[in-house]
């Protein structure tokens, strides 16, 4: 049914992994762009770059992709965002479209920047808008790859994708402005989304795949109680919601379990069996759907 465009390169293997957890593995050979879902609702797919995913997509090849919003809007491509994306609930996900010079230029501020300055960048569209916004006349030069050390010698003015900016200040350039921020997306054929078979589809490839990137860095505590220990066992439980509490049967004790993030549960173990929790259990989450 639905005819799915995925990223190489840098997203490539967070892609991949993502939908393997979700239950739509990617089943593909070496160098291998035309692979295979074992699921009903997918019947097409190609990795391809991310820079040409949006308008591909656009132009009805495919019903969904996904790529970044800085792709999105470098291609000016009129697409349906079905969904955000962040693979990493410990992180923003989000990477900036940085301005930078050299580090021991006087500029400070993009506005600052001397008319007739070569610019080289991966993203002329939004590199010419947000010139054209400043009023300031530059050169733009497309670059295909490590623009950062084209400066100072070859160039004036950098416009790249960092999301800490290390390469950056290891290459002593600093970053002076941002020009948008940009996240992975999900993103579909606006067509295809009125279409109301391929939607439903579509949301509910969605719901899978925003399943697992919830349950990511969360577990499953299940333990038991006795009941003059219950209030002040709860008092310190963290959960999602109010935990799931229920009475065993013929028993003074109660069965609890809840949500609650992984990266605590070392600490919080001990605590809960301090405060009298019993018969621990931590398991692992593969999805949690809202």
């Amino acid at each position: 049914m639905l005819r799915l465009a995925l990223p190489k390169g840098s997203l490539e293997d967070q892609t991949l992994k993502i939908f393997k957890e979700a239950d739509l593995e990617v089943i593909r050979g070496f160098r291998d762009y035309n692979p295979s879902i074992n699921d009903p609702r997918i019947k097409k797919i190609k990795i391809l770059r991310p820079q040409e995913i949006p308008k591909y997509v656009e132009d009805a090849y495919f019903d969904i992709g996904i790529s970044g919003w800085d792709w999105i809007n470098e291609s000016e491509a009129n697409v349906e965002i079905v969904a955000d994306l962040p693979y990493s609930k410990q992180s923003s996900n989000m990477v900036g479209l940085v301005v930078a010079v050299a580090e021991d230029s006087n500029i400070k501020d993009p506005a600052e920047i001397k008319p007739g300055s070569r610019v080289t960048t991966e993203f002329p569209n939004l590199t010419k808008k947000y010139f054209e916004k400043l009023g300031i006349p530059v050169e733009i030069f497309f670059s295909y790859g490590a623009s950062e050390a084209k400066i100072p010698e070859l160039m004036d003015v950098v416009i790249d994708l960092t999301e800490t900016g290390a390469t950056l200040r290891k290459n002593r350039l600093k970053i002076i402005g941002t020009i948008l921020k940009s996240s992975t997306k999900l993103l579909a054929n606006k067509e295809s989304f009125k279409d109301p078979e391929k939607k439903k589809a579509i949301e509910e490839i969605k719901t899978l795949l925003l399943g697992v990137i919830e349950a990511r860095g969360k577990v499953l505590l299940s333990m038991n109680v006795s009941e003059n220990k219950l209030e002040n066992l709860i008092s310190i439980l963290p959960s999602m919601k109010d935990p799931t509490v229920s009475k065993l049967f013929g028993s003074d004790y109660y069965a609890i379990s809840t949500v609650v993030p992984k990266k605590n549960v070392n600490i919080l173990i001990p605590k809960l069996k301090e405060f009298g929790a019993e018969d621990i259990l931590e398991i692992n989450i593969s999805k949690i759907v809202k």
